[in-house]
């Protein structure tokens, strides 16, 4: 008799399944994961993927060889639906202390509106970036560190995070 060790991605324990000669088809393998863990071939599919080189099997006729490990994950048959909500990121302004930083544009608003809010979005980042780029001035690593909101500063990445690490160590300075 020969095997096949799979688990579920969500599970910490293999199971096997056996099977007579070398290898089981894909096709085959799914039927009798399905039937053992009483799932429904109606309600999900399963994609089926190597543990050991994390090749996924899409063909129904691929051959899976004895003795291999599997990773079993439950899709939706019609794949994944979306949300339909389409979200923006709006820093512009915040509202009296509280930020708006999402808000959906499948509330009640009509196309026409929704158009022209990300029309408008899109030409306000534009101006943020060509002042940028217009500047072209960067914060010295002196003044970075003394800068209380590095994520809106003007400097490189790395700068960045270089201030960040001095900041963080500027209270356990052994000379303090």
């Amino acid at each position: 008799m020969s095997c096949v060790h799979y688990k579920f991605s969500s599970k910490l324990n293999y199971d096997t399944v056996t099977f007579d000669g070398l290898h089981i088809s894909l096709s085959d393998l799914k039927k009798t994961i399905m039937a053992r863990e009483k799932l429904k071939a109606a309600d999900c599919d399963l994609q089926i993927t190597n543990a050991q080189t994390k090749e996924e099997y899409t063909d129904d006729n691929a051959l899976i060889p004895k003795n291999s490990s599997v990773i079993i994950k439950r899709i939706p048959i019609g794949g994944v639906k979306s949300a339909g909500k389409t979200f923006v990121i709006d820093r512009s302004e915040p509202a009296s202390g509280t930020s708006k930083a999402f808000y959906p544009f499948a509330h009640g608003s009509s196309r026409g509106r929704q158009e022209k809010e990300v029309t408008d979005l899109v030409t306000r980042l534009q101006g943020k970036l060509s002042e940028i780029d217009d500047s072209g001035t960067s914060i010295s690593l002196a003044q970075l560190t003394k800068t209380a909101n590095l994520a809106e500063a003007n400097a490189s990445e790395e700068d960045k995070i270089k201030a960040m690490m001095t900041q963080s160590g500027q209270e356990y300075d052994p000379v303090k």
